[in-house]
């Protein structure tokens, strides 16, 4: 069967994008790998606790990536060249602002996060240690995270996956140089996911270079230069803050569901808690596919819409949910006939497999109850109608916290998933009930 035009493009997006997203999480894997080796189940647990912290943070300043991608492809769209380079130049002055400033307050952020999280003594010295290497590479990271939303506006998501391989690569030879061949124990492990992440750096600010230092010269700077004069900022800053700030919100209520989730399922003993992680690990899985047809959401829907090209627009909204749909099918089926098999892979834990067998059958339904969010998640971000990504969080964040509160002291954890699961489908149909209303202009 040959593939449309637009099937392609969206291929061509979202390939690559899921490649990256399932090399993303190598980074924690190797540091766990290497620490797991050090005689002491303390530094397991450093790291643990310092993945966390930092995923938190990192997570929270995502709108760096998601509000980039939205505003380069509209502008793409209108093939608006100082726009986009402007853009660019934008997104890398506030990453390095927020940058500065988490360097600045280190110490307050690392007493706060490790105060909530609570290790122990021991765990938590090796964790400051850890810590304290790793947040100087705050910097890479949120640089990396408007760069990656620039290329993925600009429909280019092959060089954030050469960008993540790069990083994976130097972070496996960095940290066991650092650990086997100088003794550095955590901190080699730390340095070593800093070296990797200035590499990473380093890669795509080197594939910028045949696009705007080599070919264009000193009229890019100069189109850059543009994008800090005051008179833009009440139009293109203002706008550009807008669009952060409710992404930025929108992330604060996802943490906060996520937060509860993980804390009402630890309040009901271990076995639970681990039950939930494992079956989260299946929706995971799920998310790193439909998070790269959302990324050609946001980069083939902001291109059209900023293009004023409805046809082309409603087209790619259409196809993305018959892939979506399609893929989170796949997933339900593929759950159902080995999803128990798979739990067996990740624990061998008798007690936890047994448990897992009264709650597997929430993880069947996700996919189908989560596919919408993700498409629509992509398609706002596009066409930058953050303001109904942030009411649908809200609206769905609600609902979740009500079931959850209503449902739990009757049915358990089985109440506690009911509600994630009404979470997903209330943030799909409120999108949908919005994007109604939403009309190209």
């Amino acid at each position: 069967m040959k593939l449309s035009k637009t099937d392609q493009n969206i291929l061509q997006i979202a390939l690559p994008a899921i490649v990256t997203n399932i090399t993303v999480p190598l980074l924690g894997l190797v540091d766990t790998a290497i620490v797991g080796h050090m005689g002491s189940a303390s530094f397991i647990g450093a790291i643990a606790v310092g993945s966390m912290i930092f995923n938190l943070v990192y997570w929270v300043f995502g709108f760096l990536r998601m509000g980039m991608s939205g505003m380069t492809a509209q502008a793409r769209g209108r093939r608006q060249v100082e726009d986009i380079v402007r853009l660019l130049g934008r997104s890398v002055a506030v990453s390095l602002s927020i940058a500065s400033l988490l360097l600045v307050f280190q110490w307050p952020l690392r007493e706060q996060m490790l105060m909530l999280i609570h290790p122990g003594e021991g765990v938590r010295q090796l964790a400051e240690i850890y810590f304290n290497i790793a947040v100087w590479g705050a910097p890479a990271v949120l640089s990396l995270y408007g760069l990656t939303g620039w290329f993925i506006g600009m429909q280019n998501t092959r060089i954030p996956m050469l960008v993540s391989v790069a990083q994976n690569v130097v972070n496996i030879c960095a940290s066991l140089f650092f650990v086997y061949a100088l003794d550095m124990q955590i901190e080699g492990v730390a340095l070593g996911t800093v070296v990797a992440q200035y590499a990473g750096l380093i890669v795509a600010v080197l594939s910028l270079a045949p696009s705007f230092f080599l070919s264009r010269g000193r009229r890019s700077w100069r189109r850059l230069g543009r994008g800090f004069r005051w008179q833009s900022l009440r139009s293109e800053w203002g706008c550009y803050f807008r669009v952060n700030r409710d992404i930025f919100l929108r992330t604060l209520f996802l943490v906060g569901v996520n937060l509860f989730f993980t804390s009402a399922g630890a309040r009901q003993g271990e076995v639970v808690l681990a039950v939930n992680a494992l079956l989260m690990q299946l929706f995971l899985l799920l998310s790193y596919f439909l998070d790269g047809f959302a990324y050609a959401g946001e980069a083939l829907g902001g291109r059209y819409w900023g293009a004023s090209d409805a046809n082309a627009f409603h087209d790619v909204v259409r196809r993305l949910f018959r892939w979506g749909g399609a893929l989170a099918l796949l997933f339900s089926i593929v759950y159902i006939v080995g999803g128990e098999p798979f739990l067996h892979l990740l624990t061998d834990n008798v007690s936890v497999v047994k448990a897992s067998r009264s709650y597997v059958g929430w993880a069947y339904l996700l996919p189908l109850a989560g596919v919408a969010a993700f498409v629509w998640d992509g398609i706002f971000i596009g066409i930058t109608a953050t303001r109904a990504m942030l009411i649908s969080s809200v609206v769905a964040a609600m609902v979740f916290f009500f079931t959850a509160l209503l449902l739990m002291p009757l049915w358990g954890n089985h109440g506690l998933w009911c509600a994630m699961t009404l979470y997903l489908l209330t943030r799909g149909l409120v999108q949908t009930l919005l994007f109604c209303n939403i009309r190209l202009k």
